[in-house]
């Protein structure tokens, strides 16, 4: 199956995106942990426009064995921590991602992971879905309910727990990044200042002011999300942005623990660091994170 460009452009802004939660001002720079954490995770149920909307929420614990498999409802790690989202692709669910997923909670991220009704194993695999932007906008709910876990009073514990001051990421593979994509452009949630779209196609131009760090992540031989889709979607967001090119790869060898994998994990985390904590330091990696294995690297940072 190829992937085409999503043609039919929305035009409102996703339901229940809130205005943006911080601005990415220096003053609230601080360096990411360098730990690597013991992981948590907690599964919610949640609900849009009749679509059930399971979602598991990984998460830094506050004690275990880094490495291990998440504690169902372990404590959380001191600190306050930000958010990213992630969507899988067709046919997978938060688990089969946990190579990306687990990286980037152990690296000091809270990762709420929805399980889409009609695209994840064992469902029908409705494409439409991606393209009516059903999951874009389920992402937002996710996102607005996973922050309301975090808001003062909630007495849930992730209470005071999020730091959303630069705001909060989204990343995806597949149709999980067509679902990301469209997060900026066709059903954008100006809450969203970090993306990763992984082996996306173009899910249309921005329909507003795009405010977000984006890296698109793709292999030039990618027989399902057409490469240059990518770069087309690439080239009409403005900067700060990326493309990580796998030169040689398809469609997920850079996901799945194929030899760039460690380049792909080390770029992605960096590129959170950098977006939602402010660290600079994770930012001057960047070059060197994407190293190796044909990968080309071009960025515009500015």
């Amino acid at each position: 199956m190829t992937v085409p460009r999503r043609t039919v452009i929305g035009l409102a802004a996703a339901a229940g995106a809130s205005t943006l939660i911080g601005a990415a001002a220096p003053a609230l720079a601080r360096p990411a942990p360098t730990q690597t954490f013991p992981l948590g995770v907690r599964e919610f149920t949640w609900g849009r426009a009749g679509r059930t909307l399971v979602t598991r929420i990984f998460y830094p614990a506050a004690s275990g064995t880094p490495g291990a498999d998440p504690v169902p409802n372990a404590p959380i790690a001191d600190g306050r921590f930000p958010v990213v989202e992630w969507s899988h692709g067709l046919g997978g669910n938060p688990e089969s991602y946990g190579v990306l997923i687990r990286p980037l909670a152990a690296a000091g991220f809270i990762v709420p992971a929805p399980v889409f009704p009609t695209t994840t194993t064992g469902s029908e695999g409705n494409v439409g879905d991606v393209y009516n932007g059903n999951q874009s906008m389920d992402v937002t709910e996710v996102l607005t309910q996973t922050l309301a876990l975090g808001e003062p009073g909630s007495g849930d514990p992730f209470e005071g727990r999020m730091d959303t001051d630069l705001g909060v990421g989204a990343a995806g593979h597949s149709l999980g990044g067509m679902t990301t994509h469209g997060l900026l452009t066709a059903w954008p949630d100006p809450r969203i200042t970090a993306a990763i779209p992984y082996a996306c196609v173009d899910m249309g131009n921005p329909t507003g002011t795009v405010d977000a760090k984006v890296l698109f992540v793709h292999g030039d031989q990618d027989p399902i999300c057409d490469y240059d889709l990518a770069r087309r979607a690439h080239a009409e967001l403005p900067a700060p942005k990326a493309f990580m090119t796998h030169t040689g790869q398809g469609h997920d060898e850079f996901i799945w623990n194929g030899p760039t994998y460690p380049q792909t994990v080390a770029t992605s985390l960096d590129w959170m660091r950098w977006a939602l904590y402010g660290d600079t330091a994770a930012r001057d990696r960047l070059a060197s994170d994407a190293t190796g294995g044909g990968i080309v690297w071009e960025a515009d940072l500015s």
